[in-house]
């Protein structure tokens, strides 16, 4: 029976953290617990409730794995080019060049619209998070763009 884990509550901080709820097991509280000082938060969620798993680091609230003796990489720095090859940013400013509907829409977006982009996403179909005049927010394709 000792080897059981049980759902419960800890208090943490002055606050209390109901564990159970969120469907993590208490004995993975107790292995937090244990070794909470030695142990980074999760890079994804910034959790603090992070335990290890033989070599890898898990984190229960989103179920982020990663292995602490590999350098941390730099998530933020995705390499995405234009049509024409040129290295974009966050930030920069883009031109359409090519018409491109809108999957469940009848609209269009002309040649020659501008956009400016929010986010970089490392995706396979669409990289870029824009914010496109006349149009809103939505993701296009990096080959579909140029910097403006």
């Amino acid at each position: 029976m000792a080897n059981q884990c049980h759902f419960a509550a800890i208090a943490y901080h002055n606050r209390f953290l109901f564990l159970g709820i969120l469907g993590i097991p208490y004995c993975f509280t107790k292995m937090y617990e244990n070794s909470a000082m030695s142990l980074p938060p999760c890079p994804k969620c910034q959790s603090e409730f992070v335990y290890q798993d033989q070599s890898q680091l898990v984190c229960p609230m989103c179920a982020y794995e990663w292995d602490p003796s590999e350098a941390a990489s730099d998530d933020d720095a995705v390499n995405v080019k234009d049509a024409n090859g040129t290295q974009l940013a966050e930030g920069d400013k883009v031109t359409v060049i090519k018409d491109l509907k809108i999957k469940g829409s009848s609209q269009v977006i002309k040649i020659g619209t501008k956009a400016v982009i929010r986010w970089i996403k490392d995706s396979k179909d669409h990289q870029l998070d824009c914010k496109v005049d006349g149009v809103g927010e939505m993701m296009v394709t990096a080959a579909y763009v140029k910097k403006a």
